[in-house]
């Protein structure tokens, strides 16, 4: 009795300095603000807010991360187990609010509303997937996982199903996962490293590794959870102030969440009127017209490029002769060199480039109509009709897929090894669900606002007058915005201004007229949003290669501290390995993250289920399902890229099952690793005398945890 009466004593002194140090950390963040708006309404340069910014926010989470430095076993892995569940909860929003949430969340619904288009799922189905996953978390996952005292997800399918293979495949596959996520993130931090510091998109990807590396290479778990709950504090304040602003400016109330909704109906009057604009009829046209020419060079390639090369080397020969400026002939001499060097990868080039402007010779650039239900018509025409059912079919299937990923992701399940016990864990998930709800419930808010902010003051501005943001972020990445005056009325129309899903959260204060400062802190939000993220991933991927799969064994690392070491060296490698793929751009974030959820969700959501609720469920059944499922998941991805459809010279309809697409394919690889499950431990049933709780082929690392 006198000891438990003591550590609850000990622990909620423990709890008292947490609480300290966390309000002096709000006082400092505070007061860096207040000093960099001060120093703005001083003249200090928009060129040196960003780099402060930058600086000073990844030397905070430095410090956190070089205090927080261990080489003991279970302080690296999973914090001591003695998190408190508040901060775990808001720790745990940090890891799960990555990049795709904070940049991209508010720019699915800006792009594709609330249900999207026939082919994409809309931004609403991102907030119920998301959300409700964690309710999958709280009742089938985190409670049981907990009470085993485990350090990561593959020691789930090592105790519960003992051999080689569960282990080594829940390993393989949480690399996988783990690393097109943690590619997202990376990208996502070149983005704003980029446009803080002015340097190259590639320069700005090495300067946030090094910030990453700073959090989570010498603390592991332990350091990661007291940086992600400082980003938190960051993320959450870069996003609510600018959404609070701009519904204040709209609507006279800060409280976007409650009030936003009288903007709906206004801007579906908005989108009826850019519909009917003759202006912007005449831009559709244009695009149309780009579009059909591009179209019959696709006829004959190989001719109609050599016909581009000849016109463009005429072109630059005449501006010689006609002694025209430097910068006119130069830049004739960029588009030649720009042109594609073989036919392939014109056809490719000019394929993309047809599509894109077909999509915009569309009503509002393609874009659906904000508050639409579904695309297309049930009772309409055949095409409408099928529009209609893909709609609705990818709204659901992009939900499910996002669910059963939460529940099966590993960094995020690993954070609930760090509290104290099962009740602290439910506790905890309840907490994330808290912090999770103010960005989610804010960020439908911030797409409408923007939206409105878009049609009703920037379109119709005069070329001449546009802000300077636009051309700014334009330098970034060309992706992220792209203006051009397509009519040539010297007029900004809606149809001549094109918008990446990134862009909308992280250029909201500059559209909302705030502060140069305010820029820098929502770029700050982000950058910290990517780093909690990718710190959770790195460390997952670390400790697969080195704790799961068990390297450096056959070296003499059988020791805690040995093992610690390798995984920090393992972490270096990844993020390096991460750093390089991010620098290829190879989708944009929510893309790559929504692909990261199907396949976690196929790879581990059915196994562990069946694990934890069916003891029938054997290891060789789990070892088909768990094949089969990630299998299929994986080949429905790889045969719908773009290059893969271009090889097999597929239409945009052949190959996909039911409309589905392919960031949704987990909704096929779950059902199928389920049923391969039931099935093959029917078929191969465990003997009775079989050890189900250990790895049977190599005794557990730490047997005194």
């Amino acid at each position: 009795m006198n000891s438990s009466a003591s550590f609850k004593k000990k622990y909620a002194a423990y709890q008292w300095r947490l609480h300290r140090n966390v309000l002096a950390y709000v006082l400092i963040l505070v007061v860096l603000m207040g000093v960099m708006g001060w120093a703005e309404h001083e003249g200090l340069s928009r060129s040196l807010i960003g780099p402060i910014f930058l600086f000073s926010t990844v030397m905070i989470y430095a410090l956190i991360g070089v205090t927080g430095r261990t080489s003991n076993a279970e302080e690296y892995y999973v914090a001591g187990r003695r998190i408190p569940a508040f901060y775990n909860g808001m720790a745990t929003a940090a890891d799960w609010m990555s990049a795709a949430s904070f940049i991209s969340l508010a720019g699915a619904l800006y792009l594709q509303g609330f249900s999207g288009s026939g082919d994409q799922a809309g931004g609403l189905a991102y907030v119920m997937g998301w959300t409700g996953g964690f309710c999958l978390v709280a009742l089938l996952i985190a409670p049981h996982l907990r009470a085993m005292n485990l350090y990561t997800l593959p020691d789930f399918f090592s105790q519960r199903f003992g051999g080689h293979w569960p282990r080594l495949l829940a390993a393989w596959s949480a690399i996988l996962c783990s690393f097109t996520y943690v590619v997202a993130q990376i990208y996502g931090i070149g983005l704003i490293a980029s446009r803080l510091t002015g340097v190259q998109f590639e320069i700005g990807i090495l300067l946030g590794l090094g910030g990453v590396l700073l959090c989570s290479f010498l603390g592991g778990m332990r350091a990661i959870t007291w940086t992600q709950v400082a980003q938190y504090i960051i993320l959450m304040l870069a996003f609510l102030i600018p959404v609070s602003w701009l519904a204040y400016k709209q609507l006279d109330t800060p409280w976007a969440p409650l009030a936003y909704g009288s903007q709906l109906s206004k801007i579906a009057e908005l989108e009826q009127k850019l519909i009917a604009d003759p202006s912007e009829l005449a831009v559709r046209q244009e695009y149309f017209r780009r579009a059909e020419s591009l179209q019959l060079k696709l006829e004959n390639v190989a001719q109609s490029l050599q016909n581009e090369q000849q016109i463009l080397e005429q072109q630059v020969r005449d501006l010689k002769l006609q002694n025209a400026e430097f910068s006119v002939i130069a830049q004739a001499r960029r588009d030649l060199l720009a042109l594609p060097k073989n036919a392939v990868e014109a056809k490719d080039i000019w394929q993309k480039a047809m599509q894109e402007n077909y999509l915009r010779s569309q009503p509002l650039s393609g874009m659906p109509l904000h508050g639409k239900a579904f695309q297309g018509e049930p009772d309409g025409t055949p095409q409408e009709q099928v529009q209609f059912q893909n709609s609705r079919i990818n709204f659901v299937a992009l939900i499910f897929c996002l669910m059963a990923g939460t529940a099966g992701l590993p960094h995020l399940i690993t954070r609930f090894y760090t509290v104290p016990n099962e009740s602290e864990a439910r506790l905890s998930v309840a907490w994330s669900l808290f912090f999770i709800a103010i960005l989610y419930l804010s960020a439908p808010a911030l797409a409408v606002l923007v939206k409105f902010e878009v049609m009703n003051n920037l379109v119709g501005s005069s070329f001449s007058e546009l802000p300077h943001w636009l051309a700014q972020w334009s330098r970034v990445d060309s992706a992220l915005v792209e203006v051009s005056d397509v009519n040539l009325d010297g007029v900004l129309q809606f149809g001549e201004l094109k918008l990446g899903a990134d862009m909308i959260m992280l250029a909201s204060p500059e559209l909302a007229g705030l502060p140069y400062v305010i820029s820098g802190l929502v770029a700050a939000g982000g950058f910290a949003a990517a780093l909690s993220t990718a710190d959770g991933l790195l460390l997952t991927i670390s400790n697969a290669f080195v704790h799961d799969m068990r390297l450096g064994m056959k070296n003499g690392m059988q020791t805690q501290e040995g093992r610690v070491v390798l995984s920090k060296f393992a972490l270096l490698a990844v993020a390096l390995c991460a750093a390089l793929v991010a620098a290829w751009k190879p989708a944009q974030i929510l893309a790559l993250v929504s692909a990261s959820f199907s396949l976690a969700a196929s790879a581990f959501f059915p196994g562990m289920v069946m694990g934890i609720f069916w003891k029938k469920a054997s290891r060789k059944g789990v070892v088909l399902g768990m094949l089969l499922g990630l299998g299929v998941t994986l080949c429905y991805m790889i045969l719908n890229t773009a290059t893969a459809r271009s090889l097999l010279n597929w239409t945009p309809e052949t190959g996909l099952f039911l409309g589905i697409q392919p960031i949704s394919a987990g909704i096929l690889g779950v059902p199928v690793g389920f049923l391969a499950i039931v099935l093959g431990s029917w078929a191969w049933p465990d003997r009775p005398n079989s050890l189900m709780n250990h790895d049977s082929a190599t005794p557990p690392l730490y047997p005194n945890l």
